[in-house]
């Protein structure tokens, strides 16, 4: 593996998302809701979209009495053509998770510089 410096960690704020391009691969680097760092390969496994031009959110689940609230905020990628929705710590699909998943890349934060980890 190598590790690559690609930002300050103060570059993204919560809930933002940059596109990277390290080693000919294009990674999708994302800041969750909860300041945690996630990076995946920016391609859906559907059909190939760019994971990147679709909106990072949460999921919208229903409360004991049915309404609507979000939560996992700045943790879930859609894809932009089908709306996919994949989970940023993951990669994997939030309907069919053995199916449809992108790979997913180690981040490390260290005094204030955030790097991804790819391989050789």
């Amino acid at each position: 593996m190598t590790r690559h410096r690609v930002c300050r960690q103060d570059a993204l704020a919560p809930g933002e998302k940059r596109v990277l391009e390290i080693d000919g691969r294009r990674i999708l680097l994302v800041r969750a809701g909860d300041g945690s760092f996630h990076a995946l390969a920016d391609v859906c496994p559907h059909q190939g979209a760019q994971l990147s031009g679709g909106p990072l959110g949460g999921q919208v689940v229903a409360d004991d009495t049915g309404a609507p609230i979000l939560v996992r905020a700045g943790e879930v990628i859609r894809c932009p053509w089908h709306n996919f929705a994949f989970d940023v710590r993951t990669g994997r699909s939030l309907l069919e998770p053995e199916r449809y998943r992108t790979r997913r890349y180690e981040v490390v934060v260290e005094e204030g510089q955030v790097a991804v980890e790819v391989p050789s």
